[in-house]
């Protein structure tokens, strides 16, 4: 079960195992393994490839995890989180603004703007 689910992420989201596996420095083998149904994962390993997908820990043991329930309660969060997910360039501007201050992420929208020539005052 917990490969199947695994799998099922790397198919949604378009990455490999191997991808996987060097972001969360879960060795391939161990992965190998998981599929082979020779190892039961411990929880750190869950969790590390829980939070590379974003998704509850539950998601990947499948106790409990409500298959039709929506990630996001309001409707433009869900949206908006699939349009970063699904463009690369707003995935890198959304990972690389995460632990800006307020100022710099007004200072880079600025910038963006005058890029795109959105902005009257540029």
């Amino acid at each position: 079960m917990y490969y199947e689910n695994f799998e099922r992420l790397c198919k949604e989201r378009n990455v490999t195992p191997s991808q996987v596996s060097r972001s969360t420095g879960i060795a391939t083998s161990t992965l190998t393994n998981w599929k082979k149904g020779n190892y039961t994962p411990k929880m750190e390993k869950l969790q590390k490839i829980a939070d590379y997908f974003n998704v509850p820990v539950d998601f990947l043991t499948g106790r409990n995890f409500d298959q039709q329930k929506e990630y996001y309660v309001d409707e433009e969060a869900a949206r908006i989180a699939q349009r970063i997910f699904e463009t690369k360039g707003l995935r890198t501007l959304f990972d690389a603004a995460e632990d800006a201050s307020p100022k710099d992420l007004e200072l880079a929208a600025q910038l963006l703007k005058r890029l795109k020539g959105t902005n009257p005052d540029a």
